[in-house]
């Protein structure tokens, strides 16, 4: 799985962030700081409507 961290990352380690990996079937999140405490997966319509709720001009302002 490859996982990504934001590019808002709060620490200049980029330590301090949420990491997320796309593994097809569901969107993956882990605590970077504690990256073998395990991950949430949820399905991309759940992801979608996150991002939705959470990102002023949606999902596909998130992506980029």
């Amino acid at each position: 799985m490859h996982w990504r961290k934001s590019s808002y990352s709060g620490s200049s380690s980029g330590e301090d962030c949420v990491e997320v990996a796309f593994t097809g079937a569901t969107i993956a999140t882990r605590d970077s700081k504690a990256p073998t405490a395990g991950a949430l997966e949820v399905p991309p319509a759940a992801w979608s409507a996150f991002l939705a709720a959470v990102t002023p001009a949606g999902p596909a302002a998130a992506a980029r």
